[in-house]
């Protein structure tokens, strides 16, 4: 895994004056985001060691900024801190991915059903342009930006509901479950049913049919626990109080 190099922690300026080391502004953002995508990607898998060292080294920094990342995202609940143990990817038991993913799908039902119908069709027209990204990206094979492209589609879906507290509950949620991704994404076929379903998702809209867009939801949500669970057990063994 490639690391980008960072800027030298200290300027001839600062030398000069003798003042304290200066940090690079967007250092911790830039490793957070790095990891993020490692995780993402399956490159980094659940319950896996975040040394702090060794991240310093990689990314060729402080390890206060290895530690602000790391700190940015367990508030994101892609990482947590065990007492004694450090950092590691969060490694979530089947029964926490069905409970998050139980109150995901209420509650992105209850965006569906509260989007104002009709929706205009500049709206439309959006979510058909994120469709495209998102199918550009699974026919190049370009993972990420498959991923990134999926989640604007639905933060542009569930964001015709106007709600913005229901909205950020919901993209909250979706952060936690980031890790999983990948799991399903690995079988193409699972790649092209959720290009699929993102067109049915369009035309349901265009033609204002709740019923329909409420159960496409419920079906798109599916396949990543499915996968996650049954990589899961296959690992560690059947049972959801499989320690971390």
């Amino acid at each position: 895994m490639a690391a980008k190099l960072l800027k030298p922690v200290k300027t001839r300026q600062a030398k000069a004056r003798g003042d304290a080391p200066t940090r690079e502004p967007a250092a911790a953002a830039m490793i957070a985001r790095r990891i993020e995508e490692d995780i993402v990607l399956g490159r980094r898998h659940p319950r896996e060691r975040l040394i702090e060292q060794d991240l310093s080294d990689l990314f060729r920094t402080h390890r206060g900024d290895v530690r602000l990342a790391l700190f940015e995202l367990e508030k994101k609940g892609l990482v947590e801190r065990i007492p004694n143990r450090g950092a590691t990817v969060r490694g979530l038991t089947p029964r926490e991915v069905k409970e998050i993913y139980a109150v995901r799908e209420e509650l992105e039902v209850m965006a569906v059903r509260i989007i104002p119908f009709p929706v205009a069709p500049a709206d439309i027209e959006r979510l058909e342009k994120l469709q495209r990204e998102h199918a550009d990206a699974i026919e190049k094979g370009e993972m990420l930006k498959m991923f990134y492209s999926n989640l604007r589609f639905h933060q542009a879906l569930f964001g015709l509901c106007g709600n913005a507290c229901l909205i950020e509950t919901i993209d909250t949620l979706a952060q936690k479950v980031y890790g999983i991704r990948s799991y399903a994404n690995a079988f193409p076929e699972s790649l092209d049913r959720a290009r699929r379903d993102h067109l049915d998702m369009i035309k349901a809209l265009r033609s204002s049919r709740r019923d329909e867009l409420i159960e496409l939801n419920r079906r798109h949500l599916r396949p990543s626990p499915e996968a996650y669970i049954k990589a899961y057990e296959q690992r560690f063994g059947k049972g959801d109080a499989a320690g971390a």
